[in-house]
């Protein structure tokens, strides 16, 4: 018997995060163990009247393209990605990995040279994306690898994911628009104010947000949501943080991270695990050694670290920076062929202040 949660899922990725219309193109793109979730979102696109289109996609496929790819074939850009990033309405992808640890034995220059090439493309989609012109959404659908991250069962883990997505809840869309009023009333005070400074034991970091726009992540693009944030004025970031969780990109795991900013550039950077990797990607560009986003995590149904970053970064009590592409409606203007968060945990002795009026402590906002 399926899964009713499945279905309810699917209904607010198609109803709720996009917002599928009739005549809207809508690609989805999904790993081959999420089938169950890509075929009821396919239902309800083509319910709502939209044009699907799906794609799946492999983590085997991949680590053969960066183990065999010759260079023309690593800058090379699909004409089909070119044209989606261009034309498609909107856009839901679902992951569901068979092996999270696929890339680790990957060249990093060869991932490197591949994500500068695609570029343009990524870009292009964010553009469109600022603008309203493509709609976004992403989620995982729970498979044993993301269970096994998570140190989770299977059946633990769906409850997690179901719980943390409000696709448990007997109308999820109500949960989202509560999620959304609660935000909108921190966003709201944060409008107009310019300096931020982040203090605990793990951080004594300060950055500006003078003319930057706070975003509040309600569940539109990313599924689950519940964060807000913003793209730091480039150059503002001073300070250090320690991250008290590893970051996870390309099939690596990167433990221990601690960054040193001066005037908002990383100027020093370590790890206790992977150091190399990090400091590649650091290098990758000009962009990516500055902050593209600062941002508080607002998810209090999830409490624990489940090594995947669309959780993670949502934790409540929680709050984290990206390092690289910044997103444009943010105010953002740092570009690069990266984004990679990077999370500190702010549940004990920890602070923000903003403008000089103390915005959260352990955890928890204190504005009125």
């Amino acid at each position: 018997m399926s899964d009713p949660r499945i279905d309810g899922l699917a209904r607010l990725l198609v109803h709720y995060c996009v917002a599928t219309r009739p005549g809207d193109w809508v690609l989805i793109r999904g790993d081959l163990a999420a089938q169950p979730l890509v075929a009821r979102v396919y239902a309800h696109v083509l319910a709502a009247g939209g044009q699907p289109t799906v794609l799946y996609h492999d983590e085997q496929t991949e680590e053969v393209f960066y183990r065999r790819a010759d260079a023309s074939q690593l800058t090379w850009r699909s004409p089909v990605e070119e044209l989606l990033a261009e034309r498609a309405d909107a856009r839901i992808v679902i992951r569901a990995p068979g092996n999270t640890r696929a890339l680790t034995g990957v060249d990093p220059a060869a991932q490197r040279t591949h994500q500068l090439a695609q570029k343009p493309i990524a870009d292009r989609y964010r553009q469109r994306a600022a603008t309203g012109a493509h709609r976004w959404t992403l989620t995982n659908f729970p498979c044993p690898a993301l269970a096994q991250d998570a140190d989770m069962s299977l059946a633990d883990f769906e409850d997690f994911v179901y719980a943390a997505t409000y696709a448990d809840q007997p109308d999820p869309v109500a949960a989202w628009q509560a999620v959304h009023d609660r935000q909108q009333r921190l966003v709201d005070w944060l409008a107009g104010k310019s300096e931020v400074v982040v203090r605990g034991p793990h951080v004594d970091l300060r950055l500006s947000i003078a003319g930057r726009t706070f975003i509040n992540s309600d569940g539109k693009r990313n599924m689950p949501s519940g964060e807000i944030f913003t793209g730091p004025v480039e150059d503002s970031a001073e300070g250090w943080v320690r991250f008290t969780y590893p970051a996870i990109r390309g099939g690596r795991e990167v433990d221990g991270v601690e960054l040193t900013f001066a005037q908002g550039r990383v100027v020093k950077a370590q790890a206790t695990k992977n150091a190399a990797y990090l400091l590649s990607q650091l290098d990758s560009d000009a962009g990516a050694r500055y902050l593209g986003e600062f941002a508080i995590g607002t998810n209090y149904q999830i409490q624990r670290f489940t090594r995947n970053i669309l959780y993670d970064e949502k934790i409540g009590g929680a709050m984290h920076v990206a390092l690289g592409a910044g997103y444009p409606e943010t105010g953002s203007r740092n570009e690069s062929s990266i984004h990679w968060d990077f999370i500190c945990d702010m549940r004990t002795d920890s602070e923000i202040w903003v403008d000089g009026e103390l915005f959260y402590k352990d955890g928890h906002f204190t504005i009125d």
